[in-house]
């Protein structure tokens, strides 16, 4: 901690250890002190408490109930005070999700040679986000250099825990839920590689997701107040399901950026329940700040 000394009142702001989220303020002034001419007043140091915000979230989610075999991971944050917290930092397969970080880099990679993107590739990139076209993810992932091309601009991006699936599983691609906050924040925060313009447009396609594919971090927002992208892939080789659900909900009339990553339920709509209970959780443990 760091104080900084003020009429004799040391004002102290904290700071936040790896993986805790704090909120730091200078503390208000003592009022005068009455003591008479030659008297010396006593003046406590005023500070005021962190608040751990990893901790509450590990104690929401820790009240959600997990399908017997199955794993949940989520990370938030608090647009308004840039508080963030992660809960587990496991590797998820990012199924659908992937199709941000793949738009995501084609645009950074259509900024670095200044130019726009293509019809074809506006064409690609709608139908990859508003409906999960498979098909069209095929043909961006080509464009931006599959997992090569991924992996480069997630670098940029700051995603340090990221992988691009191999040869043409894009949707193999390993991630945690605290990476895919840094994503969210390229996408929706302004101090972004992306260019205003090209988070608009992202910003735009994650609010317009078809009817059936509104669900996942959406159930912790307020009305219709979110911009989302879900994925979803059943294992081959077990059966069992991946759900994910990343993207900025508005909640007491602020946003929160949320991701929430599951694996291992026996059906996907128990896994779509996982993550919207974890969603709701999540958020939950940011509720006033």
């Amino acid at each position: 901690m760091g104080g900084v000394t003020a009429g004799g009142t040391v004002y102290v702001k904290a700071r936040a250890h790896p993986g805790t989220a704090v909120v730091s303020s200078a503390a208000t002034p003592p009022a005068s002190s009455s003591a008479g001419a030659g008297e010396e007043a006593s003046v406590e140091p005023v500070t005021e408490t962190a608040v751990d915000r990893t901790a509450l979230l590990g104690k929401a989610m820790a009240a959600v109930e997990v399908p017997s075999g199955a794993q949940v991971s989520a990370a938030v944050l608090a647009v308004d005070s840039g508080e963030s917290a992660a809960y587990g930092d496991a590797a998820f397969d990012t199924a659908s999700i992937v199709k941000v970080d793949i738009l995501a880099t084609l645009l950074l990679q259509a900024q670095d040679t200044g130019r726009h993107l293509t019809a074809a590739e506006k064409a690609y990139a709608t139908k990859m986000i508003e409906n999960s076209d498979n098909a069209s993810a095929t043909e961006l992932w080509h464009t931006i250099g599959r997992a090569e091309g991924l992996d480069a601009a997630n670098k940029r991006f700051g995603l340090a825990s990221t992988s691009g699936g191999e040869g043409e599983l894009w949707g193999l691609t390993q991630t945690t839920a605290a990476d895919q906050l840094v994503l969210l924040q390229q996408v929706f925060g302004e101090d972004s590689r992306l260019s205003t313009a090209s988070r608009t447009y992202v910003q735009g396609l994650m609010g317009s997701v078809e009817a059936d594919q509104q669900w996942g971090v959406s159930a912790a927002a307020e009305g219709n107040s979110w911009a989302l992208k879900n994925g979803w892939l059943a294992r081959s080789t077990t059966g069992l399901w991946d759900v994910n659900s990343i993207g900025r909900v508005t909640v007491d009339g602020t946003d929160r950026l949320v991701a929430v990553l599951s694996k291992g339920t026996e059906t996907q709509a128990k896994g779509i329940a996982l993550v919207e209970a974890a969603a709701k959780a999540a958020v939950s443990a940011f509720a006033g700040g």
